[in-house]
């Protein structure tokens, strides 16, 4: 029993010095981009960080709401799982041989046509970020910011996309072709009758393409001078090199 005690006795004590090491670090951090040799003033922090976040934003609305943004990109929206086994037996359906080509084709049309306008929501979210968020994020991870960003916005960003997909979506006649093709299978005999929605999954799809692109600007900025585009921005990340 004595031994038992001394083992989690030691565990205990080792586990409170390295999370007071781990405190202690991040205190001298926070101390060093505020009174290091070149410190920053909070809106310094605050308006860095911003900067950052803008500049992301505007490189990923606008590689992703190019021509075949999202089609010949590392985001590129596949067909929803459960809509597989629809697209298997359609194959098959005089008039749906290519309905997975042009299914995938109106998808990332759709959600290309609805981050054009994604910009402003995001901006609206950067704007409300503090100084306190400011300095935990810029002491954070290389995708802090964008973690942030999410958290706080792809709620309402859900909800504000939704009728910019529903209507890219009906722009390039997508969800008419959908229900045109789940009508058609819904049809052959003795399938389990489907109709899965598109607009959710075009949605989430298109708003983590964004995100991502955006956390890939962040890291960028954080770790690469080069990427560093205005004085700001080099004062502040340079607090972090």
């Amino acid at each position: 029993m004595r031994l038992l005690a001394l083992i989690l006795l030691s565990t205990l004590t080792l586990t409170s010095m390295n999370a007071q090491i781990n405190l202690s670090k991040l205190v001298d951090k926070g101390k060093k981009v505020l009174a290091g040799e070149n410190p920053l003033s909070k809106d310094e922090v605050a308006n860095g960080l911003k900067e950052a976040l803008d500049n992301g934003i505007e490189e990923a609305v606008s590689k992703l709401s190019a021509e075949d943004g999202y089609l010949a990109s590392a985001y590129k929206i596949q067909i929803p799982e459960e809509a597989q086994k629809v697209i298997g037996k359609l194959k098959m359906v005089p008039g749906f041989e290519n309905i997975e080509q042009e299914l995938i084709l109106k998808m990332n049309k759709a959600a290309e046509l609805a981050a054009k306008k994604a910009t402003p929501i995001f901006v609206d979210a950067v704007k409300s970020i503090s100084f306190d968020d400011a300095m935990n994020i810029l002491q954070g991870e290389d995708d802090a910011a964008t973690v942030y960003l999410k958290g706080k916005s792809k709620q309402s960003l859900y909800k504000e996309f939704m009728p910019v997909i529903v209507s890219a979506l009906d722009e390039v006649n997508a969800r008419t072709y959908w229900k045109t093709a789940v009508d058609a299978y819904n049809k052959i005999p003795f399938v389990k009758k489907v109709n899965p929605e598109l607009d959710d999954h075009v949605n989430n799809k298109a708003l983590d393409g964004l995100f991502s692109l955006i956390a890939v600007k962040e890291e960028g900025i954080r770790n690469d001078i080069d990427q560093r585009s205005s004085d700001l921005l080099k004062k502040v990340f340079g607090q972090q090199d």
